[in-house]
């Protein structure tokens, strides 16, 4: 089958940063299915592991034949399943954003477990619906399962700040804060593009991250906010993190700063939570199946038009030189919504 990926760690500019290669058709394992990949999209993630982490040894071959291969979302069509698979069979479409201690999603045929696994929203094609599924767990989880709001009380009062409004987490995250929960959902952005595209997601207010939040959010008649979700720099933004959560507020990141120092949370007793949507299909744990009934749940939102894709642009085919491009618009900073690549 065909793949993509990298044996040497390490900028994307380099000559083999990414390469196309070849790999034996994989064998599923009891409670895996096989999909055939139409579609994926490019995570943070992923640049972050091609720049700096050397590929594992995941079948067991001398290092210098070892490939690591990237990619977490994807949608397609079942090909196969293993012995246990219960949920799925050959011809349901799918979607979901895997692992990161498995091989990834940027190959022809791609190996998942069946509990982290969704059914794709019948409304979207296989492209729209790549663009969704590590965003929408990683802002769920961060929403309801870290920060404890309330899931579906549309009566809900206070506000919850996203710090990058305008990336794929922050996109998803907008749209099931505003439509899910009663809270009033403040955005971060600085360009026109990404300002539009927050209000376009269903943000309540924008507010540029480059300038001093407390102020811009007095503005808003709002004294300060229960819930941060910090989702790139929290480092740089946390002096005024600490200012405008209020008494008792919690922040939620995602990102990974060298250190966090929080010290002076303590005087307004702020907490603060760490979300890792690998956690549970990395640890196994006994809620693992949480994930496949989220993205179900997700697929059934989108089809009944409470959510939408976050899809910004379909980048061109899966093959090295169009990951290339996505990576380094995606290390750039500049990217908003997802950036799909779909067919090989």
């Amino acid at each position: 089958m065909k793949a993509i990926g990298y044996r040497v760690a390490g900028p994307i500019t380099a000559k083999d940063a990414l390469i196309d290669i070849e790999l034996p058709d994989p064998t599923p394992r009891p409670r895996d299915i096989v999909v055939a990949v139409k579609a994926v999209s490019v995570n943070p993630a992923d640049v972050k592991l091609r720049a700096a982490v050397s590929p594992p040894d995941f079948d067991g071959k001398h290092p210098s034949d070892r490939a690591r291969i990237l990619g977490f979302d994807a949608a397609g069509i079942v090909k196969a399943v293993g012995s246990d698979v219960s949920m799925f069979k050959p011809g349901d479409e799918v979607f979901y954003a895997g692992t990161i201690d498995r091989p990834g999603t940027n190959s022809e045929l791609h190996l998942v477990d069946e509990r982290i696994v969704g059914r794709k929203p019948k409304t979207l094609n296989f492209a729209e619906a790549a663009a969704l599924p590590l965003t929408s767990i990683t802002a769920w989880e961060l929403l309801f399962d870290r920060l404890g709001v309330a899931f579906g009380n549309t009566n809900q009062k206070g506000s919850l700040l996203i710090i990058n409004g305008a990336g794929g987490v922050g996109s998803i995250l907008t749209q099931i804060a505003r439509k899910l929960t009663g809270l009033t959902v403040i955005a971060t952005a600085s360009r026109p593009e990404t300002i539009a595209w927050c209000k376009t997601m269903g943000a309540h207010h924008v507010v540029d991250h480059h300038k001093p939040l407390m102020e811009q959010i007095a503005t808003l008649g709002i004294s300060g906010v229960e819930y941060v979700a910090g989702l790139t720099a929290t480092d740089k933004h946390l002096p005024e993190i600490e200012r405008v959560l209020l008494p008792q507020g919690k922040l939620a990141l995602i990102d990974d700063p060298a250190v966090l120092d929080i010290v002076k949370f303590k005087r307004k007793s702020i907490s603060v939570h760490w979300e890792l949507m690998f956690t549970r299909p990395l640890y196994q744990t006994a809620d693992m199946v949480a994930q496949h009934k989220l993205l179900d749940n997700v697929a059934d939102l989108v089809d009944t038009g409470v959510l939408k894709t976050t899809l910004s642009e379909i980048a061109g085919p899966i093959n090295a030189d169009t990951l290339k491009r996505v990576h380094q618009i995606v290390e750039s900073g500049k990217a908003f919504g997802k950036m799909v690549l779909e067919g090989f």
